[in-house]
């Protein structure tokens, strides 16, 4: 998927460039900037020495000296005040101009801190959600695979009233789907020659016959499924393709079906919901609610420890 929420240290992420939450010197700090700064060693300052500082919102890239990733870009996020002294704005900035940075140079794949939501008291919430409406705002327009690395995922929790409302939620349908079940065929085949003759639908021809119905283009629809390009190409090129459940119900996600109509589509691919599960009753939440922003259903199922959609 072109977006993954992941618990790492950001040091050792293999991508083309890390992210540096750093300050407005450029010359080294504590948190993030101080991990990255020791484990690329001592040529990363003498580089930084000679930027002349970073504004904030701003971003500078520079050498990545001993860590894993060919390039570190250096950002520096707001101060949090309360939120009324533009720190969204400055937030959302930070990343626009590192992933601008990162194209312009001919990145891949980029890994970001949680910029801002450590020393400099970002509620960790507020923060997430500036940095997935960003990034997604980006790759509308942009092929790159973006990481957004939570080094504790108990440091992270979403808004109190969303993680309160998921969790009653999950304890009121912590039972069996009670689901008319439709049978394939109405009556039983002769042999299992006819039996495979009268396969219905795919997955695939019922996707696609879904976003040409809603009049939305295939673009838009991978884009707002977190699907990649390449996956979304073999699907196309497939009609008897199996995905995933999460890359299932991401494209459910992405086409606002409703419930039984998500149960319909990702039955294509051979799954189901089912109560027992977390992760399903998670999904069902967000769409009996009419909530079908990817990111926020993924900072729902990161929090309470589950698979992300997409591919």
């Amino acid at each position: 998927m072109p977006l993954m929420i992941v618990r790492d240290v950001i040091t050792r992420m293999k991508v083309d460039a890390i992210v540096n939450a750093a300050n407005c010197s450029l010359l080294g700090g504590g948190g993030v900037d101080g991990a990255i700064h020791r484990a690329a060693g001592p040529g990363l300052l003498a580089e930084c020495r000679t930027l002349g500082g970073c504004r904030t919102g701003e971003a500078k890239i520079t050498a990545s000296y001993n860590l894993p990733c060919r390039h570190v870009i250096h950002t520096v996020g707001p101060i949090w005040h309360g939120g009324t002294h533009g720190e969204p704005e400055a937030l959302a900035s930070c990343y626009r101009n590192s992933l601008e940075l990162a194209h312009s140079t001919g990145c891949a794949s980029i890994a970001f801190p949680l910029i801002s939501s450590g020393a400099y008291g970002y509620p960790k919430d507020k923060a997430l959600e500036i940095a997935l409406s960003a990034v997604s705002s980006f790759l509308l327009d942009n092929e790159m695979m973006v990481y957004i690395v939570i080094f504790d995922r108990k440091s992270y929790q979403i808004g109190s009233k969303l993680f309160s409302d998921i969790s009653q939620y999950i304890d009121e349908h912590s039972d069996c789907f009670n689901l008319e079940l439709i049978p394939i065929m109405s009556a039983e085949p002769d042999d299992l020659s006819s039996a495979v003759q009268s396969f219905d639908e795919s997955f695939s021809q019922m996707l696609f016959r879904k976003i040409h119905e809603q009049g939305i283009s295939e673009t838009d629809c991978y884009r707002k499924a977190n699907i990649d390009r390449r996956l979304f190409s073999k699907i196309r090129s497939n009609d008897y393709y199996q995905p995933s459940k999460p890359t299932a119900i991401a494209f459910a996600i992405a086409l606002k079906l409703s419930l039984p109509q998500a149960i319909d589509l990702i039955g294509k691919a051979g799954f189901t919901l089912s109560h027992s599960s977390k992760f399903d009753v998670i999904i069902e939440y967000f769409i009996t609610k009419g909530d079908y922003d990817i990111n926020r259903i993924n900072e729902a199922l990161f929090a309470f420890d589950q698979s992300l959609l997409g591919c």
